[in-house]
């Protein structure tokens, strides 16, 4: 009975002992969450020891290497989408091994990831000491967007992974989103220069030069892009006449623009008692992977401007493009496109305006028929939505760029 309590109480400071050994690391990405790909991402990434040196059980840590990669997922619905099985990868690897596979006990297939780069080996640190590394890669320009889909999703992710010596590997991630423009500037420079010999006080200067450089001239591409305008007048007709003149002066549009169109009811032929406009996105995956042949398109609304108009002579809309939404794109497995669809309720008969007396005094009220016999019809106006500066978009991102984990 002794023996019994005895061995308790050790596996009781046993316990104490090693919940007091540990490291804190915490990963940071001081410039937002949001990245184009072409861009430089950069994170900092901190390892603590927590324990005061004034403490009694306080001793150094060690720490036996860490490094850290971006990595690209791809989740698909299983009753949408037929990818190809990947050949069986050993997930299995035992906790003492130092490989790093950043997508381990990930959902889905990993689509991208680059070269793990190497933070440090050998770590020792003091309690209450710390010790900050700065990890920078380019976001490859060869992979998709950012994109929750009904049917298929990319998802990106930084890995840090870091091991102490004879303990299972540790892996802190974080994810961000990245925004594909395309015909984005190559890499801040090329990959001979990345190496060549150079002034080590200079380099991080000229690097974060390179990368600003290379972002301003994307942004400047874009900005060009989204600003031209052009009127384009468009006659809404259906099979008894004309309804109404539309008129919207571009089709290409930044996330966080408004879409503004006008509409003429003035110059029409036809009644018309209500329009409506709705921002949509589709979502069409690729006729080799579709799980059935022909199997429909996904729609999806992001904003809806709803109007009655008899009467009118003239109306006009105007709807947002979220900052949180993707841009178009395609990939081998799904294409994304966006529109304006409309649909629009027309009297089949005339209906009579109230007629209201020059020199009346008294106010009228104007009832309407009770009885209308109407059609119905609708169109669709292709559009293109590009990504907007990613800072913008790192306020409404869903991710704080920050994780942190004890190991």
């Amino acid at each position: 009975m002794w023996s019994g309590i005895r061995s308790r109480k050790k596996s009781t400071r046993r316990n104490k002992r090693n919940n007091f050994e540990m490291i804190e690391v915490v990963a940071s990405m001081a410039r937002g969450p949001v990245f184009l790909a072409g861009e430089a991402l950069e994170c900092l990434i901190t390892f603590t020891n927590p324990m005061s040196h004034l403490s009694t059980s306080a001793s150094s840590e060690m720490l036996a290497w860490a490094s850290a990669q971006i990595h690209c997922q791809v989740h698909a619905s299983e009753n949408r989408v037929a990818l190809p099985t990947q050949g069986t990868k050993q997930d299995v690897q035992a906790e003492s091994d130092t490989v790093l596979i950043p997508s381990r006990g990930e959902r889905g297939q990993c689509v991208l990831d680059t070269p793990p780069k190497i933070l440090f080996c050998d770590l020792r640190l003091d309690p209450g000491e710390s010790k900050t590394y700065s990890y920078s890669e380019v976001v490859p320009t060869d992979g998709p967007p950012s994109f929750r889909g009904q049917a298929v999703k990319y998802v990106y992710k930084l890995t840090i992974g870091c091991q102490r010596v004879n303990s299972p590997i540790k892996l802190l991630r974080v994810p961000f989103r990245v925004l594909v423009l395309h015909g984005m500037p190559e890499p801040p420079f090329p990959r001979d220069e990345e190496v060549a010999p150079s002034n080590p006080f200079l380099e991080e200067e000229e690097g974060s030069r390179r990368d600003t450089r290379s972002l301003e001239r994307a942004l400047d591409m874009l900005m060009i892009t989204t600003s031209r305008r052009c009127p384009y007048m468009f006659n809404i007709t259906n099979m008894r006449g004309k309804v109404a003149k539309f008129c919207i002066f571009k089709t290409v549009y930044r996330l966080g623009e408004d879409i503004i169109g006008t509409f003429t009811f003035s110059e029409g032929d036809i009644p018309c008692l209500q329009y409506s406009v709705s921002l949509q996105s589709e979502e069409e995956v690729q006729e080799q992977y579709q799980r059935c042949p022909g199997q429909a398109v996904s729609v999806t609304g992001h904003g809806r401007h709803l109007e009655s108009c008899l009467h009118t002579a003239s109306s006009h809309f105007s709807l947002p493009v979220p900052l949180n939404v993707t841009p178009g794109f395609t990939t081998d497995i799904v294409m994304l496109r966006w529109r304006l669809h409309f649909e629009f309720v027309t009297a089949r008969e005339p209906v009579e305006a109230p007629v209201v007396l020059q020199n009346q005094s008294e106010v009228t009220v104007w009832t309407g028929a009770e009885h209308v016999d109407v059609d119905t019809f609708s169109w669709d106006l292709p559009i293109k939505v590009l990504p907007t500066n990613p800072t913008l978009a790192s306020y409404v991102s869903q991710f704080t760029g920050t994780n942190s984990i004890n190991i």
